[in-house]
């Protein structure tokens, strides 16, 4: 049960050169490889997407590192102020993600609290 062997290899030609003639089968035979090739370029396309996308995030540190090492005396004005406002963005969502996690950790103690007071005590 290894395959089908060669006997069996030759059968199948045999039939298909009759099933679809001579002059079908390179044809088929094209249809049948674009039609791997493009499944195989979708599914590399998938892994490469979300290679490209954890590549993408970066923590906001990293990006604000990134936005203030050109040196001041070669960034236009238009650039300056690109950067300023970027660095704002990302001095905003810091901050933003500390009051989450700020109160995520008073929600999470609100209901250990809740928990322990609702228990029987005995």
């Amino acid at each position: 049960m290894s395959g089908i062997g060669a006997s069996g290899f030759i059968i199948l030609i045999i039939l298909a050169i009759i099933f679809f003639g001579p002059k079908k089968l390179p044809e088929l035979g094209r249809a049948m490889g674009s039609t791997l090739r493009e499944f195989k370029k979708a599914t590399s396309g998938l892994a490469n997407d979300d290679f490209d996308e954890s590549k993408k995030e970066k923590p906001a540190e990293q990006q604000l590192v990134a936005a203030t090492a050109k040196p001041a005396d070669t960034v236009e004005t238009s650039e300056k102020i690109d950067r300023e406002k970027l660095e704002r963005e990302i001095r905003e969502r810091l901050e933003r993600e500390r009051l989450e996690k700020e109160i995520r950790a008073k929600i999470e103690q609100e209901r250990k609290e809740a928990s322990s007071s609702s228990e029987p005590k005995a």
